[in-house]
């Protein structure tokens, strides 16, 4: 069976079960994407990993299985996504120590987070893109996909509304180091918008 190359497009709300996110992959040389439904605290891990600017006081599970892996010298290889029955995916790590591969089960929206962290490839097969994929429309290079959601935007109901006009970038900096010193990664996303909007304007 074919394998197809898969990216993380984004992740979204889900509009079919409250309190789930969307996990949303996309084919590397295609139009298919792959909607996949993990919970909010794995949803929560693979944002994290994929922003830049903020880094978690402690380690979350997935860095700590990073770290783990690192101290032994494991390298996760690859993900592949082998396995859709009523609606569930399944998931290999491909890993490697020593030169010895292994082949390990886990729940795809580990796998997925693992592979952020890892920069490890992420496959499927032809025949579950077939079965589950979902034809993307084409847009311009440059058009926002409102349907994507960043860190920031994660937990945003749960987050008060605040405006940040009056402070300076230097207080904004200090905001920003003080709320994920205090794992409030959702304020920290805030703050980082702000300031990011702030450098565009200038």
């Amino acid at each position: 069976m074919t394998l197809v190359r898969l990216n993380i497009k984004g992740i979204s709300y889900s509009q079919t079960q409250s309190g789930a996110y969307a996990l949303v992959l996309s084919e590397v040389d295609g139009t298919r994407t792959l909607p996949i439904v993990i919970g909010a605290f794995e949803a929560q891990s693979i944002a994290i990993a994929l922003e830049k600017e903020i880094k978690p006081p402690r380690p979350l599970t997935h860095d700590l299985f990073k770290s783990f892996a690192d101290r032994f010298h494991i390298i996760i290889k690859q993900v592949i996504i082998h396995k859709l029955v009523d609606g569930v995916f399944y998931s290999s790590l491909i890993c490697e120590r020593d030169g010895i591969e292994e082949i390990i089960d886990t729940r795809t929206s580990d796998a997925i987070a693992l592979a952020t962290r890892f920069l490890a490839p992420i496959f499927t097969y032809e025949n579950i893109l077939d079965k589950a994929g979902v034809y993307l429309k084409l847009k311009e290079e440059d058009e926002i996909d409102d349907e994507n959601i960043v860190l920031g935007d994660l937990i945003a109901e749960t987050v008060e509304e605040t405006s940040y006009s009056t402070e300076t970038l230097k207080e904004l900096h200090k905001q920003m180091n003080e709320a994920v010193a205090n794992e409030d990664y959702e304020l920290a996303a805030k703050i980082r918008d702000e300031i990011n909007k702030r450098n565009i304007q200038e």
